[in-house]
């Protein structure tokens, strides 16, 4: 229905000049979050100017290493002994990526992925532009309940059939933005674009076990189940609270609250392998909360209103994290 009422608002005017004229929906499966994780499987549905599904495009591939948390994914060693290297399928994907604007959920998440993937086979990413749908939902003010995809996906009533099946993620993504994107045409809202820049660092830990061996993730068995993991000291000093617009700086304490795109541990894994303290409650010391819902009513939200604790959500954390300033040497 919303999406007939804004077809018929669209019939009488012309399609916005400034909005891209093609769009490239991706999600990726990965082996964790941090700057040495790789790519296991991605999906690529090619959308024309009006959100309108071109083809769509999937391929596993093996990262020559322990593939990560099988029990979000489900891609184990065996499964991807035999799939391609991201070197031998770089210029297929270059071929879906090339010209269009790169839209994913936690858009910055794949974008840098994508982007080490391609250092590392010493290409560059052929994309200019990334679109955030968690983003775009947020300009268009829709009324979610969380940042989810599966809550995106519900208020426009795309069924999903494999979360975390990057195929299956791509295609409720590409439906769900249709409708956001003629939203936001009909609405003269500006798309919130961001410019994507090369990127060129990216690190490798020892490739073993390596396909073919399957291990536990985080020393974790690949289960439908985690036991609680207790995480390492932080070996930095806190250096105190974020301060808006700068760079987050190791040691810095770091608390979450609700939900988010990502799964949560991963998400945690990778603050900790930056160097920063995550806190488990939110106290005067807590230099930055992140949260995709601040006016919630979580004991963390609470307290950071009452502390003026910085608070950023999940987006913002995610670019924060590719730019950690190194603690200082005393």
């Amino acid at each position: 229905m919303l999406e007939d009422l804004t077809t018929a608002a669209l019939s009488s005017t012309s399609w916005p000049t400034a909005y891209p004229k093609g769009y490239a929906v991706v999600d990726v499966e990965t082996t964790g979050l941090a700057r040495d994780d790789r790519i296991i499987s991605a999906a690529v549905y090619r959308l024309d100017a009006r959100g309108e599904v071109e083809d769509h495009w999937y391929t596993m591939v093996n990262p020559e290493r322990d593939p990560g948390p099988v029990w979000i994914h489900g891609l184990t060693s065996e499964a991807l002994e035999g799939a391609p290297l991201f070197q031998d399928i770089a210029e297929e994907f270059t071929t879906r990526l090339e010209g269009r604007v790169l839209v994913a959920h936690n858009a910055v998440f794949d974008w840098q992925m994508i982007a080490r993937e391609y250092a590392r086979a010493q290409r560059e990413a052929p994309v200019r532009q990334r679109l955030c749908t968690i983003a775009l939902s947020k300009e268009l003010g829709l009324p979610l309940p969380n940042h989810k995809l599966e809550s995106l996906a519900a208020h426009y009533g795309v069924v999903q059939r494999r979360a975390h099946h990057a195929l299956d993620d791509a295609r409720v993504l590409a439906e769900a933005f249709r409708p956001s994107l003629r939203a936001a045409a009909a609405g003269g809202v500006r798309l919130p674009l961001l410019e994507c820049r090369p990127l060129t660092e990216w690190s490798d830990r020892p490739a073993t076990p390596r396909i073919g061996q399957q291990a536990g993730y985080g020393g974790y068995r690949p289960t439908s189940w985690r036991p609680s993991r207790k995480r390492p000291a932080c070996p930095y000093p806190n250096p105190g609270r974020y301060e808006p617009g700068g760079r987050l700086k190791q040691g810095m304490r770091v608390a979450f609250s609700g939900d988010t795109s990502t799964e949560r541990e991963l998400l945690e894994d990778r603050a900790t392998e930056a160097g920063l303290h995550v806190a488990t409650s939110l106290s005067r010391l807590t230099s930055l909360l992140v949260t995709n819902d601040p006016d919630s009513g979580t004991s963390k939200a609470v307290k950071a209103r009452q502390f003026g604790t910085p608070v950023v959500d999940e987006a913002a954390f995610g670019q924060l994290l590719a730019d950690v300033e190194p603690a200082s040497q005393g």
